[in-house]
C-alpha cells in the first residue's frame, strides 16, 4: 500500500529542477509562439494570403512553424517591435504636448516635458528619474499658475 503513494522524499532533488527546467521552456516557447503569430498580424509587408500561410503553418505544426518563421524572418521581427515601440513613444509624446497646450500649460512646460519623454525613451534617464523631473516640471508650472 504505500507503493502507491508518492511523498516529498521520493522525488529526488534533480527531478525537481529537471521538472521546473521542461516547466520554464514550455512556457518560453508560448511566448515565442505568441510573438511570432503578433509579428505575422504586424508585418505590413506581408500579404493577405502569406499572412494566412504562416499562421496556418505555426498552428498545424507549431515547433516546426515557428523555428522555421523564427530562422527565416527573425531579423525583421525585432526591426518591426522596435519600429512600433518608437511609432508609440511618438504617439504618446504627441499626446502630452496636445494635452498640455489645451489645458493652458506655457510652450515652456510642454517643451520641457516633451524633452524629458524624449530623454526617457532614449533609456538615459530611469522611469523614477523620470517622474521626479515631470513632478517638478508641473509643480512649478502649479505654484506659477495659482499665485
Amino acid at each position: 500500500m504505500t507503493g502507491d503513494t508518492y511523498l516529498a522524499y521520493d522525488y529526488p532533488l534533480l527531478s525537481a529542477f529537471w521538472t521546473m527546467l521542461i516547466f520554464f521552456l514550455w512556457i518560453m516557447w508560448f511566448v515565442l509562439l505568441f510573438r511570432v503569430i503578433v509579428d505575422i498580424f504586424r508585418d505590413d509587408d506581408l500579404s493577405g494570403g502569406a499572412k494566412a500561410g504562416w499562421l496556418v503553418f505555426c498552428i498545424c505544426l507549431p515547433f516546426l512553424g515557428v523555428f522555421v518563421y523564427v530562422v527565416a524572418r527573425g531579423k525583421n521581427m525585432g526591426r518591426r517591435e522596435t519600429a512600433q515601440a518608437k511609432e508609440q513613444q511618438r504617439q504618446f509624446d504627441d499626446y502630452i504636448r496636445e494635452t498640455a497646450k489645451g489645458s493652458g500649460a506655457p510652450t515652456s512646460s510642454v517643451d520641457e516635458l516633451a524633452r524629458l519623454s524624449e530623454i526617457k525613451a532614449r533609456g538615459d534617464i530611469t522611469d523614477e528619474e523620470f517622474d521626479r523631473a515631470k513632478k517638478l516640471v508641473l509643480s512649478g508650472h502649479g505654484s506659477t499658475g495659482h499665485s
